[in-house]
């Protein structure tokens, strides 16, 4: 039965892959079509009156009209429709919000989830993401078996009970359609606990004797976590010894790139696929359509209309905005969204660079808190990420999390980059490590490379090593832990520098 399941929807996602396909090759009417109807829909609320919606004729006026908006911007307004307020940012009452941490401030945000836009750009968005799937593996069997995904958890706001605050992910479970519920694992109870480390336990029982898991999707730091604790359970050697017919991934959240060698330790096979998806509490932005390559496909008929700031343009006032037909390949932009769930050119905080212009692929480069650029270096995350890639590979060394901060200029010294590096397997010579780290950093970064040619600038970069399960243990202490809570990469002040190496003071061996 379940075979002929799995049949029926292959052949609903191939029909699929053709409207998704011909949309892809469209991306320009399809953003424009968005567009408009944002703006229909925005002239109902009390944001669009105050921002004259009414007579917004196109991107260019409405750029003109309405400033970049941040998070503060907008709280007080997002704070109303908490507490039940009608057509305030977007017609109607809104009872669901994501809460989003990040990685770069330890207060929550709260992000409105319209019903359009759970069903319109999140739900949508993932069954882009198996359309894709299936459309690149013609053995796919999504629904013939069972997949695994690690949600957060929700609660009812006190101050107003109808309204619910969650992870995306746990929204988006407990708005799982009826027929898709019984091809997941585990119990809807037990995927959207409270307490995270109870949940694991939980997870990793249940899934252990669970033969037929297909497909796991999560933020990779936590399923380290899970699959470690399975192989505890199951005294297994790696996980295709639990899950045999295991065939894909999805991950997002952070860069997969640390963390490569690991999965390949956990799932030793060529036959499991690894797909990358942007899908933040804000909204379901792309999901990579060709499995091995570089880049996610913009989804551009979600519920959100894009724009992107010039890296040279951030920090000021009125940044210039691009819209999608003018941006350009291998050029880092801040994005800028206005979505049907009422953020209204809404900066989000990452970075990202086109690596295609036909169809429209981009990565995610950081966040536009998280880089380094005190002494002109301009490290982005994505530097730091491949750096370390690169040096695992031939040191052989399994990096599990890491983070970096700046060496100021002090007196007569050189400033530089000190790094806080946890290993699951250390390298046979860590000055050997230390040294090929900072060589490949200046190999993909050319400002880098600049300040430290000579050593006349910058020194050699500093490297500590963390004992095991200190990233772990330090987001917990921070109230941070499991969900979508990630380790902050980089910073360009020593905030979490000072406080991890405080930390590891502390902390016995």
């Amino acid at each position: 039965m379940r075979k002929l399941i799995n049949k029926a929807f292959a052949k609903i996602y191939r029909a699929r892959y053709r409207r998704l396909a011909h949309t892809l090759a469209h991306p320009h009417d399809a953003q424009r079509q968005v567009f408009e109807q944002l703006i229909h829909a925005g002239r109902q609320t009390e944001w669009g009156r105050a921002f004259g919606y009414g007579d917004i004729a196109d991107p260019k006026m409405f750029a003109r009209r309405v400033p970049v908006q941040h998070y503060e911007d907008l709280k007080p307004w997002i704070d109303r429709m908490m507490l039940g307020e009608r057509d305030v940012l977007w017609p109607g009452e809104v009872r669901w919000f994501s809460k989003s941490s990040g990685t770069t401030s330890g207060r929550s945000k709260f992000i409105p989830v319209s019903a359009q836009n759970l069903r319109q750009c999140h739900i949508r968005g993932s069954w882009d993401t198996m359309t894709f799937f299936y459309n690149q593996r013609a053995d796919a069997r999504q629904f013939a078996c069972k997949s695994l995904l690690m949600g957060g958890s929700l609660a009812p706001y006190e101050k107003h009970p109808r309204t619910m605050r969650g992870d995306i992910s746990a929204i988006m479970i407990k708005h799982m359609p009826w027929f898709a519920r019984p091809f997941f694992t585990p119990d809807f109870e037990t995927a959207l606990m409270a307490d995270f480390e109870k949940k694991i336990e939980r997870m990793a029982h249940i899934t252990s004797r669970e033969p037929r898991v297909v497909m796991v999707g999560g933020v990779p730091t936590w399923s380290v976590v899970l699959f470690r604790r399975i192989l505890e359970l199951t005294g297994k050697r790696h996980m295709l010894e639990v899950w045999p017919e295991f065939q894909l991934y999805v991950h997002g959240g952070v860069s997969f790139a640390p963390y490569k060698k690991q999965f390949r330790a956990f799932f030793p096979s060529d036959q499991v696929s690894y797909q990358e998806v942007y899908n933040a509490s804000e909204g379901y932005f792309a999901a990579q359509d060709q499995l091995g390559t570089e880049g996610m496909a913009l989804l551009v008929r979600n519920g959100v209309y894009y724009e992107f700031i010039p890296m040279s343009e951030w920090g000021s006032d009125k940044p210039l905005t691009l819209t999608l037909e003018e941006v350009e390949t291998g050029k880092n932009y801040a994005l800028v969204i206005s979505t049907n769930a009422g953020l209204w050119r809404y900066a989000i905080g990452d970075t990202v660079m086109f690596t295609s212009l036909n169809p429209y692929r981009i990565t995610v480069t950081g966040r536009t808190r998280q880089f380094i650029n005190v002494f002109g270096e301009e490290v982005m995350v994505e530097n730091t990420d491949r750096a370390i890639e690169m040096t695992c590979e031939q040191t052989g060394a399994v990096v599990l999390e890491y983070t970096v901060g700046p060496v100021w200029l002090e007196g007569s010294s050189k400033g530089g980059h000190e790094w806080i590096v946890e290993f699951e397997k250390l390298p046979p010579d860590l000055e050997e490590f230390r040294c090929l780290l900072d060589q490949n950093l200046q190999k993909v970064n050319s400002d880098y490379e600049a300040k430290r040619f000579g050593d006349l600038a910058l020194d050699l970069l500093l490297l500590h090593v963390a004992p095991p399960g200190t990233f772990f243990n330090w987001l917990k202490a921070r109230g941070q832990f499991g969900g979508q809570h990630k380790v902050p990469r980089l910073s360009n002040d020593r905030k979490y520098l000072d406080e991890l190496l405080q930390w590891l003071e502390r902390t016995p061996s």
